[in-house]
């Protein structure tokens, strides 16, 4: 019996000398430069006391969905939320998913045919990596950010193409030429979908509706365990996309549905958001006082994730345990979950965050590189 679960095992143990093993720890006490509360309303009195407030009106948020959504799942609060967030994000509809993950498996596992082609960023997130072994499509890779190398793929394609990015990367922290690779897509009749996990919140709601995008992409997916503090995703399309899902799309059709509390909580959430625009605004100041220390960082200048290089995996660790010593929450990304020389610190910024911290935080970076 053990001898069938030895490679397991030495895999494990490769991890362990290699001082790359993952494990579930309690969360830690600290200074929080790690987590992606951007705006820090997961922890935030003011909104945790209205979502108090709606649970002691209606109990029955914290009830179990009992099913699926095409069984007992649907309520009338998931079907109000929808319609909340397409009239908002100015889409003609809105399909919510209980998490990010689902989401992208959806989108990139059902859309996408044996006879299509997907076109990735490739810095794109593990989810469509996976997604797109599931919907047996071609994958192929652009060039990080690179307009240039996408339309280059582009024109030797025939048939379907959809091209999958995210308006703000979660490991670099760099923007993506969302509205030049909007152009292209158009210009090849090809299908944009915007994953924008990382935008959403702290730049308004999102930079496809920023650049007011939403004809020339094909489907835009908002998180909200980021930013908003909640938990789930919507995609954003039309309305034969969503129901081409419902019909479809399998991480949708058996998955049960999350409570109601979970969908209450993302329409509060957006309606907060609305008068409370001070939060983000202060974000960016905490953003503007990191880049005045003048580290060095490919992410780009208004970004709340900087992404410092440490290209050795025993100096990042050893960074990373002497910042823990000091009270500061980072997170050490460490090859090869990236490529080997670009091991990195990724420092989450928060609208919570004080000068203090933040100078102090990069006062031992400093040192240490």
């Amino acid at each position: 019996m053990l001898k069938n679960f030895r490679h397991f095992q030495e895999a494990l143990e490769k991890r362990k000398e290699e001082g790359t093993l993952r494990i579930l720890q309690p969360k830690s006490e600290g200074i929080d430069f790690y987590s992606n509360d951007y705006l820090g309303l997961a922890r935030h009195n003011e909104l945790q006391n209205l979502l108090v407030k709606q649970i002691i009106k209606n109990p029955q948020l914290i009830s179990g969905s009992t099913g699926s959504r095409l069984i007992s799942g649907n309520s009338p609060i998931v079907i109000e939320t929808e319609n909340y967030i397409a009239k908002e994000h100015n889409y003609s509809s809105a399909l919510l998913f209980s998490s990010g993950y689902n989401t992208n498996l959806a989108l990139f596992s059902t859309l996408p045919t044996r006879y299509d082609t997907i076109i990735v960023d490739e810095k794109i997130h593990r989810s469509v990596h996976d997604a797109c072994k599931m919907s047996h499509a071609k994958k192929l890779k652009f060039k990080h950010n690179s307009s240039e190398d996408l339309e280059r793929i582009l024109k030797r394609q025939n048939g379907n193409c959809y091209i999958a990015i995210e308006s703000l990367y979660s490991m670099d922290g760099d923007f993506a030429p969302i509205r030049e690779i909007a152009e292209i897509a158009e210009k090849y009749n090809a299908h944009l979908i915007v994953d924008e996990a990382h935008a959403f919140g702290v730049f308004g709601y999102g930079l496809v509706t920023k650049y007011q995008l939403q004809s020339k992409v094909t489907a835009t997916v908002i998180t909200y365990g980021k930013a908003l503090g909640a938990h789930g995703a919507a995609i954003l399309s039309n309305n034969i996309i969503s129901s081409y899902l419902i019909n479809f799309a399998s991480p949708f059709i058996y998955t049960t549905s999350a409570q109601d509390v979970q969908w209450a909580s993302i329409k509060t959430g957006y309606e907060f958001l609305k008068v409370k625009n001070e939060i983000s605004i202060k974000l960016q100041e905490n953003i503007k006082i990191f880049r005045q220390q003048n580290l060095k960082t490919p992410s780009s200048e208004n970004s709340p994730i900087q992404a410092i290089i440490v290209p050795d995996n025993h100096q990042l660790r050893t960074l990373k345990e002497t910042l823990l010593d000091e009270g500061f929450l980072t997170y050490a990304v460490f090859s090869p979950a990236v490529k080997e020389g670009t091991e990195r610190l990724r420092i989450c910024l928060h609208s919570f965050n004080t000068e203090e911290e933040i100078i102090q935080l990069t006062r031992i970076i400093k040192e240490f590189i």
